[in-house]
């Protein structure tokens, strides 16, 4: 048994009393951190002390350095435990562990940033984004060859007068095509057809809402066909038109919607015409109609546009999509893609309240009514030939059968007996407009009919609260007899319908002594020639003989002049209000006979800031939607 040793060697030092050692820091000999607070059973002290006699006498088992850092919470022991080791790997797996969970965020919020420049930059320098994703590697570097090769500032710049370079298609193999022209080479028929446009715009536009300026280049740069420039002045024979028109708008007649509604899209593309500062022309190559000239007077004729006398140009130079190329042309299939909400965001009052807003849009097309579409002499002739009937009738009643009953007092000479009777001749609206639209239409206001039709009771009812309305203080000296048994009997109309059947009914709800007056009703033969017999449908106007498909048309052109007071010279008949459902294209146009103010009730000196139709004086009365949908009134319908 080992000899017994002072209990302060244990304590203080793991060294003997030998003068070439120092003193070690006191500490707790083989112990985990808690291990000191616990204290020492008497086994385990007696095993330190056999260790402690051992190990003394070999110097190399002494340390020169205290085994632990001081301190009474001291951790660890004589070398690395596997616990330290743990919790070493612990740390860098917690590490790792976080950047690994961080990443997602961080992808995040640098992919929000790109998104957030690219905002910046599309809103600051529109176009920017498209003219670098969309030009293909080719283009680039071809871009950047001819940067790089540019002139120093030693040599001086080109001159304008030196010819810029015209996009034309590439070789094959030698470079990749212009991403900027728009190839037809599938095609071998020009101009091409409606549905061919559409297919076109389609694979340009399709799916693609753009932003910016209605007439902003997008899509990296123009887009256009290639072009054939020819400037050369021909000797063609007098009369001959020579250069081909640097710019235009050209409207495309393909049959596809009906006669009303292409006249309203195509008042907005004259507008186009004159605010783009281009030539309009009209392209009727695939009208079902016939010719435009059948019915209207040559667009050239009425306004030359910038280049008087300069040519239409080749029909394979028209491109539908985008609208910015040279020679631009619209249809009632290509429609949506230019007169949708880019061209509402554009062309309405920003500022303006429910009909406030389509002001612009209004008289755009009232303008275009007057200066470009305007009918050709023989339906000039046959529209004063109307009026004046009607004009004449209201003067001096005739005896005959097709203008009221067949009774003694209406055939007599009601001027020399009772001169009151007769309404003034003067009066320059002496008449109100109906218009009953039957056939494939339906109302715009659908579910509010249970039939899926107006009751014609409506229309007719309209027609006696606009008399009333208008003429209540001349109606028993200015404009009718006044008496139910005496010729003419308010109200006066005009009715224009396609429906025969219709027609008769709407008759039938007044006195036989009403002035009620048609093309069917007309002493003019060739007016009455003109009245359709069947109701329309354009899915089967198709099929009609090509005779019979222009006799419709003129008597659509003259039924529109007499509802809607348009084409009218000084002291022509015009209505004083129109009846109508607003769900039809003649409804719509109609409103622009009477002009903005008194077309909605705007023409007195109330307060109309909120743009709701004043019905106390709005002279376009429509039965169909009645305000209940805004806004009341629409330019024109996209298909």
């Amino acid at each position: 048994m080992p000899p017994n040793r002072n209990l302060s060697d244990i304590l203080v030092t793991g060294r003997p009393s030998h003068p070439d050692y120092h003193v070690l820091t006191p500490r707790t000999p083989h112990s985990r951190a808690g291990r000191a607070e616990q204290g020492f059973a008497q086994v385990e002290l007696q095993a330190y002390q056999d260790d402690e006699s051992n190990d003394w006498r070999t110097r190399q088992h002494q340390q020169s350095q205290p085994l632990l850092s001081p301190g009474y919470r001291s951790q660890g022991d004589d070398h690395d435990s596997p616990a330290a080791k743990d919790a070493e790997r612990r740390s860098m797996m917690y590490w790792i562990q976080r950047v690994v969970n961080m990443l997602p965020l961080a992808g995040g919020s640098f992919v929000a940033f790109l998104l957030l420049a690219f905002i910046v930059v599309s809103i600051t320098k529109p176009g920017k984004l498209e003219s670098a994703f969309l030009s293909t590697p080719g283009t680039f570097m071809e871009t950047t060859n001819l940067n790089l090769g540019a002139p120093t500032s030693k040599h001086a710049p080109p001159s304008a007068s030196q010819p810029q370079p015209t996009p034309s298609t590439s070789a094959p193999g030698h470079s990749p095509p212009n991403p900027h022209l728009i190839s037809y080479e599938n095609y071998t028929s020009f101009p091409l057809t409606g549905n061919e446009y559409r297919a076109e715009c389609n694979k340009l536009m399709g799916g693609f809402m753009s932003h910016g300026e209605y007439w902003e280049t997008r899509h990296g740069g123009g887009m256009d066909v290639e072009h054939h420039d020819d400037n050369t002045n021909y000797h063609l024979p007098e009369g001959e038109l020579t250069r081909v028109c640097s710019k235009t708008v050209t409207y495309l007649l393909d049959g596809h919607v009906g006669l009303v509604a292409d006249l309203a899209l195509m008042a907005q593309a004259a507008a186009f015409a004159h605010e783009r500062n281009r030539t309009f022309l009209i392209d009727d190559a695939h009208w079902n109609r016939g010719k435009w000239t059948d019915y209207f007077q040559p667009v050239r004729f009425l306004d030359p546009g910038p280049e008087p006398g300069c040519r239409a140009p080749p029909p394979e130079e028209l491109v539908a999509c985008p609208r910015t190329a040279r020679h631009w042309v619209i249809s009632s299939r290509t429609a949506k893609y230019h007169l949708g909400h880019e061209f509402s965001e554009g062309y309405e009052d920003g500022f303006g309240h429910h009909m406030n807003r389509l002001k612009p849009i209004f008289d755009r097309a009232r303008l275009s009514f007057q200066e470009t579409i305007r009918p050709n002499a023989h339906m000039a002739e046959l529209i004063r030939a109307v009026r004046a009937e009607l004009l004449s009738t209201l003067s001096s009643p005739p005896a005959s059968p097709n203008l009221g009953s067949s009774d003694n007092q209406r055939g007599r000479d009601l001027t020399s007996a009772d001169p009151s009777y007769l309404p003034r001749s003067n009066n320059p609206a002496p008449y109100v407009g109906v218009h009953i639209r039957k056939g494939d239409r339906h109302p715009a206001a659908i579910s509010f009919y249970r039939e899926g039709t107006i009751p014609l009771t409506k229309y007719a009812a309209g027609a006696r609260q606009a008399w009333t309305k208008f003429y209540e203080n001349e109606s028993s000296e200015d404009m009718s007899s006044g008496h139910e048994d005496r010729y003419p009997t308010p109200p006066v109309m005009w009715l224009a319908s396609d429906s025969p059947a219709a027609v008769r009914e709407f008759e039938g709800s007044f006195s036989a002594a009403t002035a009620l007056f048609s093309l069917n009703r007309s002493a003019n033969a060739d007016v009455r020639a003109l009245a359709p017999v069947r109701e329309y449908v354009q899915a089967e106007f198709e099929e009609e003989a090509p005779a019979e498909r222009v006799r419709l048309t003129r008597g659509m052109v003259v039924d529109l002049a007499m509802v809607s007071g348009l084409w009218a010279y000084p002291g022509e008949a015009v209505p004083g209000a129109v009846i109508c459902a607003e769900g039809s294209n003649v409804c719509r146009v109609s409103a622009l006979g009477f002009g903005f103010d008194r077309a909605f009730g705007f023409d007195d000196d109330g307060d109309h800031y909120s743009g709701d139709p004043n019905t106390a004086r709005a002279r376009w009365i429509d039965v169909d939607v009645e305000g209940r949908i805004v806004p009341a009134w629409h330019a024109f319908e996209l298909h």
